[in-house]
């Protein structure tokens, strides 16, 4: 994707770029998350503290941007398998909503977990 792609998607709304999340996922099989040196994942809470999320992205190309400039946080891929298996489970125990795709402005889609795979299959189930 060239840089001009990818300045187009960081420049769509929430909603604009979770359904080009859910598209790109569908079609990639990959879920992208953040991680720092330990391995522990990016987790973000809102400025109030009632809402906590993972943050996702659809590439590791917006995950790297997103994290430019910041702490060291590098993009790591979880398989759409393991996310729907592991992960969906494990962030709704937790308490975890998923953030889709946040936008280098902070903007993000806040959804639940289990709402989130619903989406993703319901995409795949177009192909």
């Amino acid at each position: 994707m060239s840089n001009n792609e990818q300045n187009q998607v960081m420049e769509m709304d929430g909603e604009e770029r979770y359904d080009y999340f859910l598209s790109q996922v569908a079609e990639d099989r990959e879920v992208w998350i953040l991680v720092n040196n330990d391995s522990r994942f990016l987790k973000i809470a809102s400025d109030d503290g009632d809402v906590e999320y993972l943050p996702v992205w659809p590439t590791a190309a917006f995950a790297s941007e997103y994290a430019s400039g910041g702490e060291e946080l590098t993009p790591r891929s979880i398989s759409l398998p393991d996310f729907f298996r592991k992960w969906v489970p494990g962030l709704t125990k937790d308490g975890l909503d998923v953030g889709v795709f946040p936008g280098l402005d902070k903007t993000v889609w806040i959804t639940e977990p289990a709402e989130l795979k619903q989406d993703l299959q319901d995409v795949m189930s177009e192909f």
